[in-house]
């Protein structure tokens, strides 16, 4: 299926690796070209060579912090008119609310929540007055089933979550969508992270931790971070405009809701 993207362009946060380089290269698969962040300029550099030999797209690698102003900035000056935004952050640690002070929850606060509304109010009006614009937040499944030992994300993202329901509503008409797509057991350095975080915790294996994490999803494996990329790709498609203000799952079943 033709997803009518060919030429567009779009900025994909934190793409260096995970869930951002598997968007970034669902849509540049689809003839997107890109503008690519991350912190990090070697890992982000290489992401974007790999993704400019396998797809032939344009792809621009900026490194900075986009949860800083100085990093939003850079961005936007490489790709002040973007047709496609995708959100994206690393999350905030995993731990107990008890251990958290007021520093720790303005850094998720602006990492996964204010940087993304800022973003999107720095390109939202010009993707409405060119009546295209697909915006995608990579949020949580912990935005509809909190996960008890991630509350910084938990908060942050369902703050975000809250806003753009909103906004979705007000420029969907302009044929510019926000929708959101909420990860769960994908295979990715995060998913490692918190099998550690539950191996130390349970004084397990981390093999152990991730066939236990396995056995509550129907589909009974980890996701491949490509699916999670195609699926991006799909909302940000030319004949997606009907699909406004979703949290959709990526999680192979494991949320369990008659209606999700």
């Amino acid at each position: 299926m033709d997803l009518g993207l060919r030429g567009r362009k779009a900025i994909v946060c934190a793409a260096s690796r995970g869930l951002g380089k598997a968007c970034a290269m669902g849509l540049a698969k689809e003839g997107v070209d890109l503008v690519v962040t991350a912190r990090t300029a070697t890992v982000l550099e290489e992401t974007a060579e790999e993704i400019r030999r396998a797809t032939g797209v344009k792809v621009i690698a900026v490194a900075g912090d986009i949860s800083t102003e100085e990093g939003r900035a850079a961005t936007l000056a490489a790709c002040p008119a973007p047709d496609i935004l995708v959100n994206n952050a690393g999350g905030p640690p995993h731990g107990d609310f008890r251990e958290w002070d007021r520093d720790a929850w303005i850094k998720a606060i602006d990492q996964n929540m204010l940087a993304p509304i800022f973003l999107i109010k720095a390109v939202v009006d010009g993707m409405c007055e060119r009546k295209f614009g697909r915006i995608v937040n990579i949020t949580s499944a912990g935005v509809k089933a909190p996960i008890p030992n991630l509350g910084l994300s938990n908060g942050a993202r369902t703050g975000l979550t809250g806003f753009v329901a909103g906004l979705a509503r007000q420029v969907a008409r302009h044929n510019v969508t926000i929708n959101s797509l909420l990860p769960g057991s994908i295979l990715t350095d995060r998913s490692m992270e918190g099998a550690a975080h539950r191996a130390r915790q349970a004084n397990i294996s981390i093999e152990d931790a991730l066939a236990e994490a396995t056995s509550a999803v129907p589909a009974g494996r980890y996701g491949d971070p490509k699916e999670f990329g195609d699926a991006c790709a799909f909302l940000c498609a030319a004949q997606s405009g009907f699909i406004v203000g979703h949290n959709m799952q990526v999680d192979g079943g494991r949320f369990n809701a008659t209606i999700a």
